[in-house]
């Protein structure tokens, strides 16, 4: 069965949007994954359409009704097990890990979150996991979501031509990717290293991990807690 995922939003028209080009849009146009969205507002029982209203104890902004958003996910998920995701800042940061749990699963139900975010009685009620791409806001979740999704249906079987390419990268191995190189062999006075033209692919994989650990270590030294460092 193809990785389905269901999108719940205030603005289907968003969608695919950047996930119909390049490697997802082909893939989706093959069917290697499916793609729906779900109106939130069609859920809304008031002519008015009404989705949001003031936040408890006062503040500014509005806050997404649970009343509404529960009835839109439990459409969404009827007689689906697949797990629900609610695009938020506050959320566990999304990592290269939690993408793999994900792609390896039948999809996920991303509620998109829009105003001052949702009540939490929804996100316990109906058991949303809570998924933050950085430490920044953003008007809503549907970029969120469409990065969540990009990151998800590029390690999908197929979509990507050489399966080598998802098994080399920033993350996968829990350090930054290692700088990369191609021809002309001189460009602006600046040569290609003369390992990578040796042809010894023992030396070649250290100069990799050697240079993936240099960048961590400068750039993001928190994913070296873990690793064992080449001595």
């Amino acid at each position: 069965m193809a990785f389905r995922a269901t999108i719940l939003t205030l603005y289907p028209e968003m969608f695919p949007g950047l996930l119909g080009q390049s490697l997802s849009g082909k893939a989706l146009a093959r069917g290697d994954w499916a793609l729906d969205c779900v109106q939130i507002r069609d859920f809304t029982t008031d002519r008015h359409r009404t989705v949001d209203d003031t936040p408890a104890g006062g503040g500014a902004g509005m806050v997404l009704k649970p009343d509404v958003l529960a009835r839109a996910i439990d459409h969404a998920s009827e007689g689906d097990n697949r797990p629900r995701l609610l695009m938020s800042p506050r959320g566990r940061p999304l990592t290269q890990a939690r993408v793999r749990e994900l792609a390896a699963g039948e999809g996920a139900i991303v509620v998109c979150g829009r105003f001052e975010g949702v009540d939490q009685r929804v996100i316990d009620g109906r058991q949303l996991e809570e998924v933050s791409i950085g430490d920044y806001i953003l008007s809503g979740g549907e970029p969120a979501a469409m990065i969540l999704l990009d990151a998800i249906v590029r390690i999908l079987p197929g979509v990507m031509g050489n399966a080598l390419s998802g098994e080399h990268e920033s993350f996968e191995g829990g350090l930054l990717e290692h700088p990369h190189y191609t021809r002309p062999q001189v460009w602006e006075a600046q040569e290609i290293p003369g390992v990578l033209t040796s042809g010894n692919h023992a030396a070649i994989d250290r100069w990799r991990r050697e240079e993936a650990e240099k960048l961590t270590r400068e750039r993001r030294p928190d994913l070296l807690d873990a690793q064992p460092v080449t001595k």
